[in-house]
């Protein structure tokens, strides 16, 4: 909801909303965007394997499944301990008992092949649908969902909000929620949404879903701090439904200067792989590239991974880069010093294991570096392994001690 203005930067919620009011604007806006699309040939979901001895997950937006294989080993970790970790580094031993994860996902969506065809490889069986979120009729019932709604509104000047004309993908986020009525959800997004229209947009966000009958937190990480060799900081929208008792407890950070572990290095995570990087994307680096230092030191942790191959951060060999003016640095020495990231090594930044496979479409005849960018693309959009691990970890250990009251309350139906 908004006020009647309308002049730049005046989109903003009420301070006192009713949220009755709210969730009739919801649905009504949800109504008008869908009478935009049509359907696709409507699916009776006949496959969707529930559990009943299991929390059903819905993933959304799910990319390659960075989110949902942290949410999995957080699932995994609640039973069986200390192991899951040790055996997540071996995709024999893990898949022995991945199975025993609480969390069971049962239905994913995204509209990026080569991320589904990343997801299936990698993925016990999971209902999949490749198609626009807006062209999706119905969701099936779940006890979860997930997912990172995409940004691209949050990032140009203005805030968007949700009786604003201009689409937001978030509503049909909230749609899900609506008709799948999990006891609890999870949206990561960027940190930007927080400052954008002076935190209005944020806010507006938090309305929107509150209304469909969730208390709802905002929490700013950085993944750094939860054992990710990244300076990478995103927020985590949770939301808890009305009727459940479980107040969700951000987990306290486990590396750093003053915990029991340091800060995980380029060192630690890359050094090994200095003799056998794999594939890296090749090409020169132009002047918006040569802004800013794109180099860190093995001691430090990385970057931020983003989803484009000709964006990645430098190895960190070689010589440092050098600022010789504002807004311009260079490459000292022998060219060879210096290239980006590969494949593999943003892979391991983000925390995925070394047995996870990464689709480039498959189709050798197009160029290299375009097969490449499809994998950077994958796994700059993910949400890193261990950072996902670590949010859902408090909802993993309360969901295994409270199953049944979470089934008690007909929030799933396998009939």
């Amino acid at each position: 909801m908004k006020i009647d203005e309308r002049g730049r930067a005046k989109y903003r919620p009420l301070k006192d909303y009713n949220p009755e009011q709210v969730k009739q604007l919801l649905l009504q806006k949800i109504k008008e965007e869908q009478s935009n699309f049509n359907y696709e040939a409507e699916d009776e979901l006949t496959n969707i394997d529930y559990r009943d001895d299991k929390i059903n997950v819905i993933s959304l937006f799910s990319g390659c499944g960075g989110l949902d294989l942290g949410a999995e080993l957080a699932g995994l970790e609640a039973v069986v301990g200390d192991i899951a970790l040790e055996a997540f580094k071996d995709k024999k031993t893990y898949n022995n008992i991945r199975e025993q994860s609480i969390f069971h996902t049962i239905y994913a969506n995204d509209l990026f092949k080569e991320a589904n065809e990343t997801y299936r490889s990698n993925f016990p069986k999971v209902y999949q649908q490749e198609l626009d979120i807006r062209r999706i009729k119905t969701f099936p019932k779940a006890d979860l969902v997930l997912g990172g709604f995409p940004c691209p509104g949050f990032s140009e000047a203005g805030p968007r909000l949700i009786d604003d004309d201009r689409n937001f993908l978030y509503i049909h986020f909230i749609r899900c929620l609506l008709q799948s009525k999990p006891f609890v959800f999870i949206a990561e997004n960027v940190k930007g949404m927080m400052t954008l229209g002076k935190g209005e947009v944020l806010n507006q966000i938090i309305q929107d879903f509150a209304s469909a009958g969730y208390k709802v937190k905002p929490y700013l990480v950085n993944a750094r701090d939860y054992g990710v060799p990244q300076l990478r900081e995103r927020v985590f929208i949770i939301g808890v439904r009305d009727n459940i008792n479980f107040d969700y407890v951000l987990p306290e950070t486990s590396h750093g200067y003053e915990r029991d572990f340091p800060y995980i290095t380029l060192k630690d995570a890359i050094g090994d792989l200095e003799k056998d990087p794999g594939d890296w994307f090749e090409g020169g680096f132009s002047p918006i590239y040569l802004s800013r230092n794109r180099k860190k030191r093995w001691d430090e942790q990385s970057f931020t991974i983003q989803a484009s191959g000709r964006q990645a951060p430098l190895h960190p060999s070689g010589d440092g880069m050098v600022k010789i003016d504002k807004d311009k640095w260079e490459l000292p020495g022998d060219p060879s010093q210096h290239r980006r990231l590969s494949v593999k090594e943003i892979a391991r930044i983000q925390t995925f294991p070394d047995w996870f496979e990464f689709s480039d479409g498959g189709n050798k005849l197009v160029q290299k570096n375009n097969r490449l960018d499809k994998q950077y693309k994958q796994i700059g959009n993910a949400v890193p392994v261990l950072l996902a691990k670590a949010m859902v970890f408090p909802i993993a250990t309360w969901a295994k001690e409270n199953i049944n009251l979470i089934k008690d309350y007909n929030l799933v139906s396998t009939k």
